[in-house]
């Protein structure tokens, strides 16, 4: 055997390590940008449009336009119940329809809690047995209620939203129910402090997929005010 050519050889084998380590950390770097960059880029779907009315730091004040609803109820912990509701409407948009057509996708998605026995306090985000929590997508704006396929599950309903004026504050990050309720008591004080007279239930939206990261998500909740 010619240990010279061994001893060249182990010492290429050496040699080569660094740029494999350095292409190695080349492409866990691209690919952790791509899962950074893929929840914001797959967000620039449509939105609602509204008219800003006021702002002031994370609060603002808008006016919607009338939209159509697609939801569903759930019961049940409100995570779990936002995850059976997105797939209910996620499976009509898709196709689960009447004539099993796609429909684009549109962001955000939306959850509400409402209380199956009526309550003189407001309620929470935290859900019990007496609580069924809405899961609803806004159709594309150029559709209407004659225009959109029926769902084929009878748990999917449409429903049209007259325009509205909504109390929002927005913020990123991982929206947990205690942060939900925390942003809640917050436009709840807001709206006490400056003569604002708030209606219905609290509305969280949440605009982005489940695997973006906590630092580049939206999330917002609302109140209707009058």
């Amino acid at each position: 055997m010619n240990m010279a050519r061994v001893s060249l050889n182990v010492a290429s084998v050496r040699a080569g390590k660094p740029k494999l380590l350095v292409w190695l950390v080349v492409v866990v770097g691209v690919v952790a940008a791509a899962g950074i960059a893929a929840g914001p880029i797959m967000s620039r779907v449509e939105q609602p449009k509204y008219e800003l009315v006021e702002r002031a730091g994370s609060i603002e004040i808008r006016n919607y336009s009338e939209m159509i609803l697609a939801e569903a109820k759930v019961s049940g912990e409100r995570e779990p119940a936002i995850q059976e509701g997105f797939r209910l409407i996620a499976a009509y948009i898709f196709g689960a329809n009447k004539p099993n057509k796609t429909i684009a996708m549109t962001a955000p998605v939306q959850q509400e809690g409402k209380q199956k026995i009526a309550m003189t306090a407001p309620v929470s985000q935290q859900a019990d047995e007496n609580d069924l929590w809405i899961i609803r997508f806004v159709m594309p704006a150029n559709r209407t209620l004659d225009t959109l396929p029926q769902p084929n599950d009878p748990r999917v309903t449409l429903h049209p939203q007259p325009a509205r004026r909504m109390l929002v504050v927005r913020f990123s990050g991982l929206a947990t129910g205690a942060i939900i309720e925390t942003k809640t008591a917050e436009l709840r004080n807001y709206a006490s402090g400056h003569n604002l007279k708030t209606t219905g239930e609290a509305l969280a939206a949440f605009y982005n997929p489940p695997w973006t990261l906590p630092i580049f998500r939206r999330n917002e909740i609302m109140l209707q005010i009058n």
